[in-house]
């Protein structure tokens, strides 16, 4: 027998949904107006940009160089001058370059980089205002959220970073300055192996324009401990002082044991807090914004994941046919940053499961960049770990001394 009121009630139902779905795409398409709009107002700022053509970033001054001094000389040697005569750099075993040096006020808006060389031996650093400690070092594969080296780049679409095919490596963190901005490259390598150099393609787009009182400015900081001692928690940032906001983490783990790994909770200390944190995360993938091992399951005698990247997290799996199994995760904090008055310490606990349904504290190799913005002046980054304890093994594990 017919229902009226079955029927009124799927009337009802179909108008309610179409409703959420008008709202819904009203949502994003109000988001994305939201993110463009800046586009409608003129801004009293000029538009500069540095690379290996134009290393200055002077108005009118790129593609200048000459056959005589160009990178690429040999292979623009039947067209001359303009023609890609010095799309890169070469940075020797031990030395430090110059990739960029900014004079007066204005922001970073983006970079683009395509290194070739030991990621892990290629440091970045920026200096804001002509301070002489850095608010930026990480090895350049690390800060751009593809830690475990050359050839093994993820492919990541997020708002801060993109890592497109093969290894192109883009930042869009804003990085306001008002004196000053120097951004340096150190290889780190040796030689001894005959491959000693490295080589960089990049490009630096920045604004120059006055920067109001009370900006803060953009730090990056790289930790690595491989193998975690037994029962000890990693530190991916300590020793912030000030006041800022954390916007960001990048986490590389290497699986040292079998079975699950990502138990582990993230905890944020703030403002003084002892023993225990204001800010308590339930587990790893929980933090990186995924479930249950993202999808971990085995399939053909071989376990597998499923990978991700969205506009504030991300996980990739990094194929490797030795004993250790190795990931990469970032999370960005940047509609939900956290805020701190004068302190911040952020660990996380590296965890998974044994018999009896038991915690197992693992001994894994952990690397990380914490991203956050502060006032000046900040403390003194930790020594980066020597070149030996930078680079990637084929090893599972390397004993710390």
């Amino acid at each position: 027998m017919f229902n009226p009121m079955a029927g009124k009630n799927r009337i009802m139902k179909r108008i309610a949904l179409t409703v959420a779905f008008f709202v819904l795409g009203v949502s994003v398409v109000h988001a994305q107006s939201a993110n463009l709009a800046h586009l409608t107002r003129l801004k009293d700022a000029k538009t500069r940009s540095i690379s290996p053509e134009n290393i200055s970033g002077e108005k009118g001054k790129g593609g200048m160089a000459t056959l005589k001094e160009g990178s690429a000389a040999h292979a623009a040697r039947e067209l001359g001058q303009g023609w890609k005569v010095n799309p890169y750099l070469h940075i020797e075993a031990g030395a430090t370059i110059t990739l960029a040096n900014i004079k007066g006020s204005g922001v970073v808006n983006h970079i683009w980089m395509t290194p070739v060389g030991d990621y892990r031996l290629m440091i970045l650093r920026f200096y804001w205002d002509g301070e002489t400690e850095a608010s930026v070092e990480v090895p350049v594969g690390d800060f751009f959220a593809a830690g475990w080296g050359m050839g093994k780049e993820p492919r990541i679409s997020s708002l801060a970073m993109c890592v497109n095919p093969r290894s192109g490596f883009n930042s869009y963190w804003q990085m306001p300055f008002r004196k000053s901005c120097k951004i340096t490259m150190e290889n780190l390598s040796d030689g001894k192996s005959g491959k000693g150099r490295a080589t960089v393609y990049y490009q630096v787009d920045y604004s120059l324009e006055s920067v109001p009182e009370k900006t803060p400015y953009f730090h990056a900081q790289f930790r690595r401990t491989n193998p975690l001692p037994a029962k000890e928690v990693y530190t991916i940032v300590d020793g912030i002082q000030g006041r800022g906001h954390y916007v960001g983490t990048y986490l590389v783990h290497g699986s040292n044991s079998p079975g699950w790994w990502g138990e582990g909770e993230i905890k944020f200390y703030l403002d003084g807090d002892g023993e225990f944190p204001t800010i308590c995360g339930t587990g790893e993938e929980d933090y990186f914004c995924g479930s249950y091992g993202y999808a971990e399951r085995v399939v053909d005698g071989k376990t597998v994941f499923e990978n991700f990247s969205s506009p504030y997290t991300g996980f990739y799996h990094v194929p490797y046919p030795g004993t250790q199994r190795r990931f990469g995760q970032y999370r960005w904090h940047i509609t939900d940053p956290i805020r701190f008055e004068r302190d911040l310490r952020v660990t996380i606990q590296s965890l998974g499961w044994q018999s009896e349904g038991r915690y197992l504290p693992l001994q894994d190799d952990l690397a990380s960049v914490a991203y956050w913005y502060q006032l000046e002046p900040h403390n003194r980054f930790p020594t980066l770990p020597a070149p030996e304890r930078l680079i990637l093994t084929d090893e599972s594990t390397t004993t710390e001394k």
